[in-house]
This record gives structure tokens, C-alpha cells and sequence, in this order.
């Protein structure tokens, strides 16, 4: 017979705060915004994106500490993660892992690998279950139509799938929160999903309120992208919280919110996304406590996923190799000319014709050019060289789990 202990209910709430320093907008007011909400809500845990700047999260710290007494700030890249978290129970352990590929450094204008783009992983214990909270925010999509950065999240979204699924192993139940930068059929989406085996709440849940479809990235939004409003006027689900139980500790959502435009009394939203809090409820089985926690459920949908995240990433190593090949080119043609430099300096010594010698203004200039074509192509070559192997190394390991797969399934 099953002994059921009273369910334990576990609130996650998870937003981008765009809060990008002197850039974004009405920041400082909408962080106030923001501390009012967590204060008077006083959600178990609190995952928030884009904090950039310590200072932003040491306010945050310093208003939440009555109510969120925990917290971490996930330290990474040359700006930072812009991951913290905020918890109402102790956090007994952290961890940080950042993701190999994360964009181009030469494409500032979109600034996604000055980030450093990582997962967050902080472990709580409350009433005796150990639940391991992830957040995280993949790289931005620019362009739909033509999506060069789709490569480098999908390697995003296998490294998430994977470090969960090795961290996740001693967890009574997992909870993933962020914005992951997919729509929710996107291949990346449905990766993470399928091979981790985390549910959408938004999908799970039994009771809804907030925008329709769940969506966090609105056009009506005032902080939102041109771009964003024109491409998709109903608005994108892109914000998530993903979750999953294991034996002797099933979980459901009860509960799921998000908010929706501007915040209460005033007369702009808490940020350019919307927030998404879930409410889960935990109901220990003290039967199965001591069993396996986590069984290998083989999903068959798994290995075509599988195959056609194999074809982008090949995409994505055949555009690398491309760009690899035309920066050696442009390293091969400034040796040349520093070759010519040399040349050029080596002819006067020789000769007894010195005052016809050429320019010395034209002679530094030339060299200079030809330091920073063969400096720059060299940083461009290696670059690239690192992010061939990047998606070569990644492509190989889901090779080695689709056989793994189809012996399994094959059995």
C-alpha cells in the first residue's frame, strides 16, 4: 500500500530583466518593479537572466534579503552570465558550466559571446527532497529566415540536455527555468525535451493565467524589438520553466502564470519579456524512496531529433570551414606583404642607390596594414579552427548515442 506525506508545493518564477546597464531602459525603476513583485509573491526560487552588472544584482540582494536570504550570482565571459538566483531555503551547493560555442566576437553588435552564455545550477533541499534548479539563457536568434547562429544553439541545447542529465542523477526532482531562445517545435526545444525527458509546464499544467498561448515575447511590449513586433505581431513562447520528477517523487504543475504587460499601477512592463511562474507540486512516495531514481526511458522520437539536429550541425561545420578557409587565405596574403616589407627594407642596405628608396610615410603604413590583415586573420583562423572542432566534437557524440539507441531499441 502507498504511504503519501501531505504534497509539497514549490514555486518558480523566471525572467529576463534586460538589464543592460546606461542601454536598457527605465532600468533602475523597473528592478524596483521587479523587487516589489518577488517581495510581495515570495516565490521559493528566483531564476533572472540579463542582471549584467554586479551592481544591479547587489540591489536586488540587498531588498530581497527579507524574503530571498539565498542567493548566487553566476560569474562568466567578459560581462558576466547576467545569471543569478534568489531562494527562500539555503542552497547547499552551486555550480556554473558555459557552453563552448556562443556566437561570433567580431558581430558586436549583437554581443552574445562578450556574455557568456552558461547554465546556473544551485541545489535546494526542502522537506527532505533535493531538487536541482537550473537556469539559464541560450543565444539570441537575429534572423529566422536566416539563422546563422542555429548551429551554435543547437550545440547550446545538447550541452544543457547533457549536463542535466549527469548532474540530475542524484536529484529528487530537476526544475529548469530561462530564457531559452526557442520557440517550442523548435528543433533545439525539442532536443533538450525529448532527451532529457523535462516537461513543459505550460504544456503540464492544470490551471493557466496570462497571456494567450503563454507567450513572454509580446509586440504590444513598448520595451520590444522592432524587429520582434513585425515578425511575430501575436507574440512568441520563448521563456520556459521545465521540470522532472523521479520514482518516489512524481511532480506536477498545478499552477502556471505569466505576467502580462505592463506591471500593476504603472505604466510600463517589468521588463521587454514577460515572467513565467510555475507552481509544482511534489507527492513523496515513501515506498519508492529508496528505489533507482531515475529509470532510462528511451523516447524512439529521440534518434530522428537526433539526426536532424546531425544535418544542422553539419550545415554549421560546412559554414565554419568556409570562413576558416578564407581567413587563411587572408593570413597567407599578410605574411605576404610583411614579406615585402622586408624586401623593401632589405633593397636600400644592398644598394648604393638609397635616396631613390621607397617612402618612409608609404613604407610604415604598408607595414602596419600588413601586421593587422596577418594579426587579424590569425585570430579569425583560430577562432574558427576552434569552433569546426566545436560542432565536429558535438556532432560525434550524438552519432554515438543514436547507435546507442537503436542497439537499445533494436533489443
Amino acid at each position: 500500500m502507498m504511504s503519501e506525506a501531505p504534497a509539497v508545493r514549490f514555486r518558480v518564477f523566471t525572467l529576463n530583466c534586460w538589464g543592460i546597464r546606461y542601454l536598457s531602459k527605465c532600468c533602475r525603476e523597473r528592478y524596483e518593479m521587479i523587487i516589489q513583485l518577488l517581495s510581495q509573491e515570495k516565490y521559493d526560487v528566483v531564476l533572472l537572466q540579463e542582471v549584467w552588472s554586479e551592481k544591479d544584482y547587489h540591489f536586488l540582494r540587498s531588498k530581497l534579503t527579507d524574503t530571498h536570504p539565498y542567493s548566487v550570482y553566476f560569474r562568466s565571459g567578459a560581462i558576466g552570465s547576467g545569471l543569478c538566483v534568489f531562494s527562500r531555503y539555503r542552497i547547499t551547493d552551486s555550480f556554473l558550466y558555459r557552453y563552448s560555442l556562443n556566437g561570433y566576437p567580431y558581430k558586436l553588435h549583437h554581443g552574445d559571446w562578450f556574455g557568456g552564455k552558461s547554465v546556473g545550477l544551485v541545489i535546494l533541499n526542502i522537506k527532505d527532497i533535493v531538487i536541482h534548479v537550473y537556469v539559464t539563457h541560450l543565444h539570441a536568434e537575429y534572423c529566422r529566415e536566416k539563422d546563422d547562429y542555429l548551429p551554435h544553439r543547437l550545440l547550446q541545447a545538447w550541452e544543457l540536455g547533457q549536463f542535466i542529465r549527469h548532474t540530475g542523477k542524484t536529484a529528487d526532482i530537476m526544475v529548469l527555468g530561462g530564457d531559452l531562445n526557442m520557440h517550442p517545435c523548435d528543433l533545439g526545444n525539442r532536443l533538450l525535451q525529448c532527451y532529457t525527458g523535462m516537461k513543459d509546464s505550460f504544456l503540464e499544467t492544470e490551471k493557466f493565467e496570462g497571456c494567450e498561448g503563454g507567450c513572454t515575447l509580446l509586440s504590444q511590449n513598448c520595451f520590444a524589438s522592432v524587429s520582434d513586433s513585425q515578425s511575430f505581431p501575436s507574440g512568441i513562447r520563448i521563456d520556459y520553466v521545465l521540470y522532472k520528477g523521479s520514482r518516489g517523487f512524481p511532480v506536477k504543475c498545478e499552477h502556471l502564470t505569466t505576467t502580462s504587460g505592463t506591471a500593476p499601477g504603472k505604466n510600463i512592463p517589468y521588463s521587454d519579456h514577460e515572467a513565467v511562474c510555475a507552481t509544482l507540486s511534489v507527492q513523496k512516495d515513501q515506498t519508492a524512496v529508496s528505489e533507482v531514481r531515475h529509470g532510462e526511458e528511451i523516447d524512439p522520437q529521440l534518434v530522428d531529433i537526433l539526426n536532424e539536429a546531425r544535418a544542422e550541425l553539419k550545415v554549421g561545420i560546412h559554414g565554419a570551414e568556409k570562413v576558416r578557409y578564407s581567413s587563411g587565405r587572408m593570413a597567407i596574403l599578410g605574411f605576404i606583404l610583411m614579406l615585402l616589407e622586408v624586401v623593401i627594407a632589405i633593397i636600400p642596405l644592398v644598394t648604393t642607390m638609397a635616396e631613390n628608396s621607397f617612402p618612409k610615410v608609404s613604407f610604415y603604413i604598408l607595414g602596419m596594414v600588413a601586421f593587422a590583415v596577418a594579426l587579424l586573420a590569425v585570430i579569425l583562423y583560430v577562432f574558427h579552427t576552434i569552433e569546426v572542432k566545436m560542432l565536429q566534437g558535438t556532432e560525434d557524440q550524438m552519432r554515438n548515442t543514436i547507435q546507442a539507441l537503436q542497439e537499445q531499441l533494436g533489443h
